[in-house]
């Protein structure tokens, strides 16, 4: 029986007031198609965004950033150049990257562009669901397990049970060991690693699925919490505020008698209210031994 690792939740619940306090600016390169929601998210939890693509501010917004993001959901032409700057940019500064390689295994152009930036920036996170994280280890022959992944979507094959959970576990922290990250994985369960210890997240539910950029926001929450704590509690309280959220928000639509629009609001409602006391009362979360 899995049990809730109780000091871990109160010590990550800790963080959402220091980063309200902080106000990090976070740049994030993002999906045009979520982009206002990631920057509501951000917001919500209390950090700054900018969502800048421009080629030529690219290295100023980087230096001036607490963290910068890189999501590959919609990867335009105009913005591979500025992507690969502010990844260079970033390993320089010793700022935190967050990199979000959205479809990598489905195209060459992902598979290029996220081997480029894994090898120009080393990312403190990577976060993605599991057929991409598979598409990784693969391009970087760390493992040979075979993934391909619908569009964006996980594959049927790779969504996270409680039969598979921990041998997807013990894979993506081989993953994240041999790319010295952390490595987020999102789905059914979450799994986070940096490689020695493994965390699993169980909130979240169906619905979030079902409106488009809740792993887009989630990646930009992380990038805001990366700004004031180290990685792998980075991904682990970022992980527990939005499926906490997603949960309170579900629960509030059925409860209203609503449908996936007001979800989406409820969810930033949620984000906004997020507190130590919401996250210590409700989270899940379990370290695999």
């Amino acid at each position: 029986m899995k049990q809730n690792d109780t000091e871990k939740i109160k010590q990550t619940s800790q963080i959402i007031e220091k980063l309200r306090k902080t106000n990090p600016l976070i740049d994030c390169i993002t999906n045009y198609v979520t982009v206002n929601d990631c920057a509501n998210a951000v917001l919500a939890l209390g950090a700054s965004p900018a969502m800048s693509t421009e080629e030529l501010e690219a290295i100023e917004f980087t230096q001036i950033s607490n963290a910068v993001v890189i999501n590959m959901g919609s990867p335009l032409q105009i913005n591979l150049t500025t992507m690969q700057m502010v990844a260079v940019e970033a390993k320089k500064t010793n700022t935190p990257l967050i990199l979000d390689p959205v479809a990598v295994g489905v195209t060459s152009l992902r598979n290029q562009t996220t081997q480029n930036l894994i090898k120009l920036a080393t990312p403190n996170i990577i976060r993605g669901n599991m057929s991409e994280i598979k598409a990784i280890g693969q391009l970087f022959n760390i493992t040979q397990t075979d993934s391909k992944a619908k569009g964006v979507d996980v594959a049927e094959d790779d969504i996270i049970s409680d039969e598979n959970v921990e041998e997807n576990a013990y894979l993506v922290a081989k993953i994240a060991k041999e790319l010295e990250t952390t490595i987020a994985v999102s789905g059914v369960m979450d799994i986070i690693t940096n490689g020695d210890e493994i965390y699993l997240v169980d909130n979240g539910n169906e619905v979030m699925s079902q409106i488009t950029g809740t792993g887009c926001m989630l990646t930009c929450i992380m990038g805001a919490y990366s700004a004031v704590v180290n990685p792998l509690d980075a991904a682990i309280i970022a992980t527990l505020s939005m499926t906490i959220a997603g949960d309170q928000a579900r629960d509030k639509m059925i409860q209203k008698d609503e449908g996936s629009a007001s979800f989406r609001t409820y969810l930033i409602d949620e984000l906004y209210k997020m507190n130590a006391e919401t996250i210590i009362e409700n989270a899940k979360l379990y370290k695999i031994k």
